[in-house]
């Protein structure tokens, strides 16, 4: 994804002025321009943050007020009962059966997130838009670093609890193939409740996979696919040389693959498991029904300026975001391995 920079103001614009302001040595003077600065960075930085991750639309951002509670109600349909939900043969004689439901719900905790980042006074009273814009970036990928990882790894560690991991007994370890994919639809389809005429049934929609799984798609031979494909594969600009699969979106993150975080996660901190060949996951979601996958933001990033570094001759900025993520129904997640 493409990193959008914060727009470099000219040497004689209002912004400039503002940033040799915040390296003033008059510390008022610097703490009021870098409260004006605080201001205006912080909707750029909340958009900059939502724009920039790798969750690709998954979770649904829910906004909270300050006293509402993060309470969401389950399906009284639980995993397994879809079965016992039927109709009944009536007697000849005899009123229909009573049948009682309730529904559950889950309260999702939110938690305060915070980051700071600061620079050399003499880097502002020069007006080096550069080194700040940098710095606002680096603060600005801190949080989104720390929204990606909370939110994988619910993700994941959702689909370790369903103990259901997909994979190909025919493939060479680390291999990714077309029948993976097919056996991830099939158990998704067999586990995801309700039966072939449901509405809400679960289906494989989206599958999440290391960059090599990707490379492995480029250089299928001609028992896998035609000719055709291949050729198209082969010219396909960039990382688009393809997206779908048995009308299944394929996406690459770097955090998969064997030996990278997301993966070690999965091995080491939750003690998961692979077939005895594999070294890596991947990741089936089904996203057709946005109704498990939710972020409940109950404060977003909010910028202050740092009043406390002008003695040490430095500017900056800190702040903080309160959020929560969690996963309603882990039947919209499977694992495989390969």
């Amino acid at each position: 994804m493409r990193r959008k920079n914060i727009k470099t103001p000219g040497s004689d614009s209002k912004e400039t002025q503002l940033l040799r302001d915040s390296g003033s040595n008059n510390r008022e003077m610097a703490l009021a321009a870098l409260t004006e600065m605080a201001e205006a960075l912080t909707l750029p930085l909340r958009q900059g943050v939502l724009t920039g991750d790798i969750l690709d639309g998954i979770f649904e951002v829910i906004q909270l007020d300050s006293n509402a509670s993060s309470e969401f109600p389950l399906d009284f349909l639980a995993p397994g009962t879809e079965r016992e939900h039927v109709a009944f043969t009536l007697p000849n004689h005899g009123y229909i059966p009573e049948r009682h439901i309730e529904g559950d719900y889950v309260m999702v905790p939110t938690y305060p997130v915070g980051n700071a980042i600061d620079w050399n006074l003499r880097y502002a009273r020069d007006a080096r838009w550069d080194v700040v814009n940098r710095a606002i970036e680096v603060m600005r990928s801190g949080f989104t670093k720390k929204m990606n990882d909370d939110c994988w790894q619910t993700l994941i560690t959702a689909g370790f609890d369903r103990n259901i991991v997909v994979f190909d007994s025919s493939a060479l370890a680390g291999q990714f193939t077309k029948r993976l994919v097919s056996l991830m639809k099939t158990v998704m389809r067999r586990n995801g409740g309700g039966n072939s005429t449901s509405n809400n049934r679960g289906t494989l929609t989206d599958l999440y996979v290391s960059p090599e799984a990707v490379e492995d798609v480029r250089n299928w031979n001609v028992d896998q696919i035609d000719e055709t494909t291949r050729r198209e594969i082969f010219i396909a600009p960039g990382d688009v040389a393809l997206t779908r699969l048995f009308g299944v979106n394929l996406h690459d993150i770097d955090e998969l693959g064997e030996g990278q975080e997301y993966n070690n996660y999965y091995l080491n901190t939750l003690g998961g498991s692979v077939a005895s060949a594999d070294v890596e996951i991947v990741v089936g979601l089904d996203l057709a029904k946005n109704d498990s996958f939710v972020l409940p933001m109950r404060e977003p990033i909010t910028i202050f300026p740092d009043d406390v570094l002008h003695r040490q001759q430095r500017a900056g900025f800190y702040g903080w975001a309160e959020h929560g993520c969690a996963v309603l129904d882990n039947r919209r997640i499977l694992l495989g391995s390969l």
